[in-house]
């Protein structure tokens, strides 16, 4: 049994990741960005000497993807500079690093599931960011650090596709979505699966996809979320990216490959689908997130 310790811990993916280790029966502390800003060394320093983690996750991030384009320099002290000082520590302390990135940091142009460790080019100030955390992470000296990238999330604790297309489908609106982005709806609680299975097997350090596997688009998903609550698919009805004009390009193709799972002898997340099947009794348990005007 390992002691844990996750930062971000109040995101939708830290709740979930939190909750699935305590399950599994490990010491783990959850630390939101309240009772941890991850960019004070002073701050990362002290925490890691109070808790002493055999293993840290880094889900804190700065993830306002468009206001990054006008505010990269901020964004990078969370997402670039903080993780090479947290990576730092933990190399010094011993401390496996497992940091959450995206498919961002690729430039969305493939028609095949991208590798692992296919050269990053990315086209965001967003995707740049994170680009720096990976490389922080992967170039530290002495450090078990792995990255795992991960796509589309949804889950039951904070606003995502997914909740807004539920609460549309029980509100009885009609919904316009994009039908030329592709890539892998993943629900938060197979990404945290995943990355207890990281540790549990003792998996090599480097880069892993933790995304669901098979590929659709935002139009094809928001059909499958009215399907499963009981509306009317036909509903949704496609539109164009350009309809949709925004200051960060997203990315046409957010399909990711997941060839280091076999390579680690485990099992990646399965099809899109199945897991979402799986997710909604959780995400309808709950009031569905009100869409924003």
């Amino acid at each position: 049994m390992s002691r844990w310790l996750v930062t971000g811990a109040r995101g939708m993916l830290g709740r979930d990741l939190v909750a699935v280790l305590e399950r599994r029966g490990e010491t783990v502390t959850g630390l939101s960005r309240s009772d941890l800003d991850i960019t004070d060394p002073g701050a990362v320093r002290d925490a890691l000497a109070r808790w002493q983690p055999a293993v840290v996750v880094n889900c804190a991030a700065w993830t306002a993807v468009d206001d990054a384009e006008t505010r990269e320099a901020d964004a990078l002290r969370i997402n670039g500079t903080a993780v090479a000082a947290l990576a730092a520590e933990c190399a010094a302390r011993g401390s496996a690093l497992i940091h959450l990135s995206t498919d961002y940091v690729f430039d969305g142009q493939a028609r095949e599931p991208y590798p692992e460790l296919t050269g990053a080019a990315p086209r965001t100030a967003y995707g740049r960011t994170k680009l720096a955390g990976e490389q922080a992470v992967l170039g530290q000296p002495g450090l078990a650090g792995y990255v795992v990238r991960t796509a589309w999330l949804y889950g039951a604790h904070g606003r995502n596709f997914v909740s807004t297309m539920i609460a549309k489908a029980r509100g009885g609106t009609d919904v316009g979505v994009v039908d030329d982005q592709y890539g892998q709806p993943t629900w938060t609680v197979d990404v945290a699966l995943q990355v207890a299975a990281l540790v549990e097997t003792g998996a090599t350090p480097g880069v892993y996809h933790a995304t669901s596997s098979g590929r659709t688009t935002w139009f094809g998903l928001a059909g499958e979320v009215f399907r499963q609550a009981g509306a009317d698919p036909a509903r949704v009805r496609p539109i164009g990216s350009a309809a949709l004009a925004r200051p960060a390009a997203r990315p046409g193709y957010s399909v990711l490959g997941h060839a280091a799972w076999a390579r680690a002898g485990l099992e990646p997340i399965g099809d899109w689908r199945t897991a979402l099947h799986r997710a909604f009794p959780v995400l309808t348990a709950v009031p569905a997130v009100t869409p924003a005007p």
